[in-house]
């Protein structure tokens, strides 16, 4: 399929990036996109605004308090027009229980697969002291250990791995052992490298594998790349463990009436994490596109984008296409996106 002209780098632009490359490194250099810039004008901007806002990598999250309002499809058609502007993104999806943003890569496939395990303790019965101790059952905080019939039983579904059992057996009994949690793989396609994560099957505890996706995709990184993070929807571990480290949130939200109230949790959690963000509304004419313009204006949250909700989106999205690739108007709406999303990591940097 054919690259869409909106959102490349034209070959004659060239020299208009590095005019605004200049530009940039002058004091004083104009942070705001002019209004009229054509395509050329508008990657030259962009690239000089990505330039300023950090010269090693930096980290765009993007996350929502509710699931199903399409955030995956946000994130990797922004990675899609991200890499057209040649900034060599890295999309790492955190949602390990439930990861899709591969499904829109075909026909690229998942490879290079790689198994995590964490640490978990395996009790030596003949040198434990049991009952007569306990430390290390009383010193979990996550009640992995449990003291029974004279022994100590541990619980591996519940231990976090941190090792304070064997830090604090005065005996030596306590040595280790380890669980599969999950593995790792990564494609890449036009540009674009995912980094994906999924769980095993009856793993109860998502951010230790969400910490190993996060870290691979820093290893896929360029060392002036563009790290996305497709956070998994509300306020709980795994979503905090995925926005660990961002510099920047983008917040996906629906303007339904549990729409705007699971927005509100989420932006709740980013003030708690002192993390800046901005919102786009997806589906916006779904609902009452006012409650989340309102929302925006009462907690001060640019509102970067409005994304309609058309039966041929729909469609694209449903057959695991990219809405920027195949309909003119979201090409155009992801492109301003891009833009803004920048912008606005440039004034937060």
């Amino acid at each position: 399929m054919d690259a869409p002209a909106r959102g490349g780098v034209p070959a004659d632009a060239e020299q208009a990036v590095d005019a605004a490359r200049d530009a940039a490194a002058e004091p004083g250099a104009g942070k705001a996109r002019p209004a009229d810039a054509g395509d050329a004008d508008r990657a030259a901007w962009d690239v000089a605004a990505r330039s300023r806002v950090r010269t090693t990598d930096m980290r765009l999250a993007l996350a929502s308090g509710k699931g199903g309002v399409g955030k995956t499809c946000v994130a990797v058609n922004l990675a899609r027009v991200l890499a057209d502007r040649g900034l060599r993104p890295v999309l790492a999806d955190c949602d390990v229980e439930e990861p899709n943003a591969h499904l829109f890569f075909g026909p690229a496939e998942l490879n290079r697969a790689r198994d995590h395990f964490v640490p978990v303790p395996e009790i030596d019965n003949e040198v434990c002291l049991g009952d007569a101790c306990r430390a290390c059952v009383n010193a979990c905080r996550f009640k992995a250990l449990l003291a029974m019939a004279g022994e100590i039983m541990p619980f591996p579904e519940l231990c976090h791995g941190c090792g304070l059992c064997g830090i604090v057996c005065p005996v030596g009994a306590v040595g280790s052992s380890s669980r599969h949690i999950g593995h790792t793989a990564e494609l890449e396609s036009e540009g674009v490298r995912l980094v994906s994560g999924e769980m095993r099957i009856g793993e109860a505890m998502a951010p230790p594998l969400i910490r190993e996706v996060k870290a691979r995709a820093l290893e896929a990184a360029d060392e002036d790349g563009l790290l996305l993070y497709d956070c998994p929807p509300g306020g709980s571990c795994p979503a905090v463990t995925s926005l660990d480290g961002a510099d920047f949130v983008l917040l996906v939200a629906e303007p339904t009436p549990f729409g705007v109230h699971d927005l509100g949790l989420a932006v709740d959690l980013l003030h708690h994490l002192e993390l800046p963000g901005a919102v786009v509304c997806n589906r916006a004419d779904m609902g009452d596109p006012e409650r989340v313009r309102r929302f925006c204006r009462e907690r001060g949250l640019p509102l970067l984008a409005e994304l309609p909700a058309t039966a041929r989106a729909a469609e694209v999205c449903a057959d695991g296409r990219l809405l920027a690739r195949e309909i003119p108007d979201f090409s155009e709406r992801f492109d301003d996106l891009a833009s803004a999303v920048l912008h606005s990591m440039e004034g937060a940097a």
